[in-house]
């Protein structure tokens, strides 16, 4: 057996308060965050747009403050915060097994949620996605918003 076998194996019989971190890369992240927005996606189709047509509300989306963009932006972000704060991880996440933890080992508060998820992600997205390729190229794996929150992203 290798070092790395002896180590892995090791790691596995300590209590999980023991055992090293093992960080998110960005490709498990990547696919996590598109398992998401397939849950996002379909939350607009099953219930946005069914009430908005209920509602006869228009459904065009015309302009970036469109009625029917604002539903599903608060849709996109309102997943994402409150997933994260509820489990520390969404749906993605979960299926990927990796969890959002704060830094200093704290319970995530709705502060550093809503700075991660919110603000952070919206910098890193107007940046060309820049912020999101951070995950590649750092030591713990943080993006831009990661960086922002004090937050990383591990695996169970």
């Amino acid at each position: 057996m290798t070092d790395m076998q002896i180590t892995a194996t090791l790691a596995d019989h300590l209590p999980p308060a023991e055992r090293p971190l093992c960080y998110g890369g960005f490709w498990l992240r990547f696919w996590a965050y598109c398992l998401d927005v397939i849950v996002v996606s379909s939350l607009n189709r099953l219930i946005v747009w069914p009430l908005f047509r209920l509602f006869d509300w228009p459904l065009a989306q015309d302009g970036l403050f469109a009625p029917a963009a604002v539903a599903a932006a608060v849709v996109f972000y309102a997943y994402f915060v409150l997933m994260t704060k509820a489990f520390g991880q969404t749906l993605g996440k979960m299926v990927f097994g990796l969890k959002v933890v704060d830094e200093r080992g704290e319970p995530l508060t709705w502060l550093t949620v809503l700075f991660r998820e919110v603000v952070g992600k919206f910098i890193a997205k107007k940046l060309l996605f820049i912020g999101f390729l951070f995950v590649a190229f750092s030591e713990k794996k943080k993006g831009m918003h990661d960086q922002f929150a004090d937050t990383i992203v591990v695996r169970e």
